[in-house]
């Protein structure tokens, strides 16, 4: 596709507006919005008006940088009341002379997304992740191959339709459509994930403000995707309290101070703070390392249970891929390895083009993975859609796997 498009990151602590232009499938970023969040608690909205305000803000920066008028976009989602399954599907080809059509393809996701959704939730995604035709396993594209029986392995991401609608709501409150609503994990995943990743067996951890979020990926698809209840915030106020100081100032103390690594901080080091109603306290950065620390420790062990309840322990060789805000603290890649005993790396979007020069940073990952979804669109089932649509966007995405 080429045009313009408008990715919205709502997250705990931050709203990122970005706004790409694609020409020939090549992505340059041409507008950059930022906004502290407000309304939000562990991903998810609790006061529309203030979260609608903080979107306004962002968006406008964007709009003032692009020169765009943004009217519609990519948003991100998240939050513990995300559900993921897989299902499978099978159907009868059709038409056996022309092979595999994109309706009989239609028809077999129909059948593996006929699952009992309640009144309350509905689906978001739904991801093919492995066809079967005739028992011939591995099918990654059965456009046009000749079979008599088509079956698909398919990932369905469910949500609460509540929290679907009070993101539409301060999106319109500002003027904005939703054009999709992508699942925080699955968008960092397309900003910092390799294919070769992919193919051996990941898992992407986006450690944001109020939750972290997480996709697991085996043979280049998505298998598992899972939000814990549990970021940053956590560490930040752990410290405030422990301080004795302001949220705010725990904020910035992780920030400035934070590690994972107390073993490697002299045993001297120390800085000062101001709890409330007292004098300034000396502080020392070891002791401080130990509480991060210890906090780390639980947010990789609640992702060792994510791990083993997904099927896939010891069976992810490509290990595990940090990302988003929380992802910036010392020795957080140490911690990772030392408890879920696979390989661990810190990531940041990578190749970027345009106004780059601060996204380069792992706390923008899913901003950034939002524009590559919309531009990759591997979501062929959306919300809403009429069946000629979802027909027609299978066709055109599996048409563009073929060979030229």
């Amino acid at each position: 596709m080429d045009g313009v498009v408008f990715s919205l990151d709502i997250g705990t602590t931050k709203v990122c507006a970005l706004v790409g232009e694609v020409m020939a499938g090549d992505l340059r970023i041409v507008g950059v919005g930022q906004a502290p969040a407000s309304g939000l608690r562990k991903g998810m909205i609790v006061d529309v008006a203030s979260t609608a305000q903080a979107i306004a803000a962002a968006v406008d920066q964007a709009e003032q940088t692009s020169g765009y008028r943004l009217s519609n976009g990519y948003l991100s989602i998240t939050g513990e009341h995300v559900n993921s399954q897989n299902n499978k599907g099978a159907v009868a080809v059709g038409d056996k002379k022309g092979g595999v059509s994109a309706e009989d393809i239609s028809r077999a996701l129909d059948a593996a997304r006929a699952v009992p959704v309640p009144h309350n939730r509905e689906l978001l995604h739904l991801l093919p992740r492995n066809y079967v035709l005739d028992n011939q396993d591995g099918v990654r594209n059965p456009l046009g191959m000749h079979g008599f029986r088509l079956e698909v392995e398919a990932h369905l991401v469910t949500v609460a339709t509540p929290a679907v609608q009070n993101l539409h709501r301060c999106a319109d409150a500002v003027g904005l459509r939703a054009e999709e609503l992508v699942l925080n994990s699955l968008a960092a995943a397309e900003a910092v994930l390799t294919p070769a990743e992919k193919d051996m067996g990941v898992i992407v951890a986006d450690l944001g403000g109020g939750t972290t979020d997480l996709a697991l990926y085996s043979g280049g698809t998505a298998w598992h995707t899972q939000t814990l209840p549990i970021g940053g915030f956590h560490i930040a106020n752990d410290i405030a309290i422990g301080l004795r100081v302001p949220f705010e100032v725990g904020e910035e103390v992780k920030i400035k101070h934070g590690s994972c690594l107390p073993d490697s901080i002299p045993a001297h080091s120390s800085f000062r703070v101001e709890p409330f109603g007292g004098e300034e306290i000396e502080v020392g950065h070891r002791d401080l390392a130990m509480v991060v620390e210890a906090r780390a420790e639980e947010t990789f062990h609640l992702i060792s249970n994510a791990i083993k309840g997904s099927g896939f322990s010891g069976l992810l060789p490509a290990g595990i891929v940090l990302t988003g805000g929380g992802a910036q603290l010392k020795g957080i890649a140490d911690v990772a390895n030392r408890v879920l005993g696979i390989p661990a790396r810190v990531a940041a979007p990578r190749n970027l083009k345009g106004l780059v020069d601060n996204l380069h940073n792992p706390s923008y990952a899913t901003s950034v993975g939002l524009l590559r979804w919309a531009v990759s669109d591997h979501n062929v089932y959306r919300p809403n859609s009429s069946r000629t649509e979802f027909v027609s966007r299978l066709t055109s995405f599996f048409r563009a796997l073929l060979p030229d």
